[in-house]
């Protein structure tokens, strides 16, 4: 039987993506299994290498691990390599291969959205492993300007100049963000509970130029980045819609079946 995962902190056990493959699995008679794995942080080493002894077939890696899994990994796809982040293992003949199906999930999103990145401004809150692959899409789509807003100015600036995107203060969102149409959160923070200060700076955003508010966490019922976009008309998505599109292509790497991302869609509405 072909056991599948994923690798976080205690995140994982609140993760949508096993009960997701789990029914993805059973509807398409696939023999099967996916389950969390809860990692400590000095650990993730320890835990990527033994995959391949427990004969585990592959996992997806989450926050906060797709950047330190890296080292632990024999190969990279060139997209995860570009990127600097892997969501995605597959265990091959023992070795551990490293992919990122984040970037690909993003851009289907988008597509899903209807919104056509290039040549229109954009703006991205956050600096993790998710912010990497979201603005590697948004620069090779050709999206002006590229904005990145995060709390630490060197880390900010680091990222931002790995892909020409132009690095800004969280204190300067008021003053830029309307130069954006597609605003991107990905912090971890959608709800007031996780930072009362990131709800206040969005509730003060003049956003009415936005199209799109896209949010890469799901499971918020107080969601101020919803409640931005609601205010200016705009259009909001949660990160169920990517979770669904990256699920499906980290699958097909996984068993080479592609079976589109409807199946993953069904599945997340049965967990619902």
């Amino acid at each position: 039987m072909m056991v599948l995962g994923i690798i976080s902190d205690e995140r994982a056990l609140k993760s949508k993506s096993p009960a997701m493959h789990n029914a993805v699995m059973r509807r398409h008679g696939i023999r099967g299994t996916y389950v969390p794995f809860q990692v400590r942080p000095d650990r993730v080493g320890d835990a990527v290498r033994g995959l391949p002894a427990l004969g585990i077939t592959g996992v997806n890696v989450t926050v906060p691990y797709k950047e330190s899994v890296m080292p632990h990994l024999d190969e990279l796809s060139v997209e995860a390599e570009a990127i600097g982040a892997v969501n995605t293992i597959a265990c091959r003949e023992g070795r551990l291969i490293g992919f990122n199906t984040d970037a690909a999930g993003f851009a289907d999103t988008l597509f899903e959205a209807g919104f056509e990145a290039g040549e229109r401004g954009a703006i991205v809150v956050g600096t993790g492993g998710a912010a990497k692959a979201v603005l590697w899409v948004l620069r090779e789509a050709g999206a002006r300007p590229l904005l990145l807003a995060g709390r630490d100015a060197r880390r900010t600036a680091e990222l931002a100049g790995t892909v020409t995107a132009e690095a800004i203060a969280l204190d300067d969102l008021p003053r830029r963000v309307g130069e954006a149409e597609l605003l991107v959160n990905a912090t971890t923070a959608s709800s007031r509970a996780e930072s009362a200060d990131l709800a206040d700076r969005a509730s003060g955003l003049d956003g009415s130029g936005l199209k799109l508010v896209l949010d890469l966490n799901y499971g918020r019922s107080d969601n101020f980045w919803q409640i931005l976009a609601r205010k200016h008309r705009a259009v909001f998505m949660d990160g169920l819609a990517m979770l669904a599109h990256q699920a499906r292509r980290s699958f097909a790497i996984w068993t080479g079946r592609d079976l589109g991302p409807d199946d993953f869609k069904a599945g997340l509405r049965e967990d619902s």
